[in-house]
């Protein structure tokens, strides 16, 4: 999508907060006490984004007699968590295409597991009342370039052949649902995804989790990992300790006390803006009556949804990695690409001229080379860790929680005996190649977005090796 036309942008973004929207609220929590002293805890969780949060909860559900304690060096959900575009997918492999790509002999069973899980995110959501305005929408991918409209009709095929409610629409049919000049066609999956409010869910799970028992220390970052006597492993922060058997590391694209973690994973930058409430007439404007959440089919995407009060928020088609998988409160902040969204928004729904952005923010994705979680030990299994969910962690944190507690209690599950839990992504290389490859790939995929989407001989021997990334 090319940027050109009026700058309708401009004056859009002159007032917008440099703030992530979902945690601009009067009713965001009072941050909990840091830890001041050495403690001891039958699990210890290291992060509090929706990995160590679902961890957390699903220990105390599976045994509601195990300590846990919980290890957030801010707040709960202030990270990914809370930043994100609520996108709420059953897919546990990052989109079936990639999936049947990856893991073709056990897709079935992937997609199964995939659909469980997001229905028990909504039955958790309402048994532990966490008001985070869930919406089992579903999400419709639409084509905006002809070579697009292929991709839908396999995507629906592949969709179809699962037993999925599917919907393919042509150029006339898709704007019955959602009104733009540039879709030439939408493919709606109706109930692979839920829309919700990212940073309340994260603020619901914690309350659950505080309800339960769970010991939750905020403001407290980990800065070492040693072995304890007695199979326990002792972790070092600022002013306390926390000595537990286990240990659940849930830090996801920040650096954590294992260094290993690292080499399989690249913190990306993701950017979003968020409008102003729409009113009837602009709503009516474009349609959306199904509320369904949207993407389009370019290799550099876009993703955008209707919040409750029908605001829009529109992000995506830029990431941006930093040498040295560099992570600074600074670059969340990116006006070039805040001013090329709005550009694209404009694009898209023209009829929304003179509609102001309220909010604009920028935050990280765990990307790996495989685009979905891997799973991995240290301490000799007392220590296990996932990573690499590129986006989808929304929903396939819970799943990863699953599997990482079934690893720590030695369990075997239909879970642990996947080859998606077995296997992980081949290592990223160092720097300076690390940094070469991805801005490599990034003009290569914006090379074919502008080439009927045909993949150059780099993008094709990223494919061969199995190795990616993901925009």
């Amino acid at each position: 999508m090319q940027a050109k036309g009026s700058k309708l942008w401009a004056s859009a973004l002159s007032e917008a907060a440099p703030t992530p929207y979902w945690t601009d609220r009067p009713d965001r929590p009072t941050p909990l006490e840091p830890l001041t002293t050495a403690t001891d805890a039958d699990l210890a969780v290291i992060g509090g984004g929706y990995s160590g949060l679902w961890t957390a909860l699903l220990a105390k559900e599976r045994n509601p007699g195990t300590d846990v304690v919980l290890i957030e060096s801010a707040m709960c959900g202030h990270a990914a968590s809370g930043r994100n575009g609520g996108f709420c997918a059953a897919s546990l492999t990052h989109g079936l295409a990639n999936g049947v790509d990856r893991f073709p002999d056990e897709i079935d069973d992937l997609e199964r597991l995939g659909r469980a899980n997001l229905d028990a995110i909504e039955d958790a959501v309402n048994r532990y009342g966490i008001n985070c305005d869930f919406e089992r929408t579903g999400e419709m991918e639409v084509a905006i370039a002809p070579h697009e409209v292929e991709w839908l009709q396999e995507s629906h095929d592949s969709a179809v052949s699962l037993g999925y409610r599917s919907d393919l629409f042509d150029a006339s049919e898709v704007q019955n649902h959602v009104h733009s000049p540039t879709y030439l066609g939408g493919w709606w999956d109706r109930d692979g995804v839920a829309m919700l409010d990212p940073a309340r869910l994260a603020w619901g799970l914690r309350r659950a989790c505080l309800e339960l028992g769970v010991r939750i220390y905020e403001g407290t970052p980990v800065q070492r990992i040693s072995k304890s006597g007695n199979g326990a492993l002792t972790l070092h922060t600022p002013h306390g300790e926390v000595r537990a058997p286990r240990v659940a590391l849930c830090t996801s694209a920040f650096n954590g006390p294992l260094a290993k973690v690292s080499r399989h994973v690249v913190p990306v930058y993701d950017y979003a803006l968020m409008t102003e409430p729409l009113t009837a007439e602009q709503l009516d404007s474009i349609g959306w009556k199904n509320r369904m959440g949207l993407g389009d089919a370019s290799y550099r995407f876009h993703y955008y949804r209707l919040t409750s009060d029908n605001r829009i928020l529109f992000g995506g088609y830029d990431a941006i990695y930093h040498f040295g998988n560099r992570i600074a409160p600074d670059l969340e902040y990116n006006e070039a690409t805040f001013e090329t969204l709005a550009q694209h928004f404009f694009q898209t729904f023209p009829q929304l001229d003179g509609l102001r952005f309220t909010h604009r923010w920028g935050g990280i994705i765990d990307t790996c080379g495989r685009f979905c979680a891997f799973f991995g030990s240290a301490y000799k299994g007392r220590l296990v860790y996932a990573a690499g969910y590129t986006g989808l962690g929304v929903g396939a944190t819970r799943f990863g929680a699953e599997v990482m507690l079934d690893q720590l209690y030695g369990l075997d599950t239909e879970r642990t005996r996947l080859r998606l839990v077995r296997s992980r992504p081949l290592p990223l290389p160092p720097e300076p190649l690390r940094s070469a490859g991805i801005q490599l790939t990034r003009w290569s995929l914006a090379r074919a977005d502008a080439h009927q989407g045909r993949r150059n001989l780099w993008l094709k021997a990223m494919d061969y090796t199995g190795l990616g990334f993901d925009s």
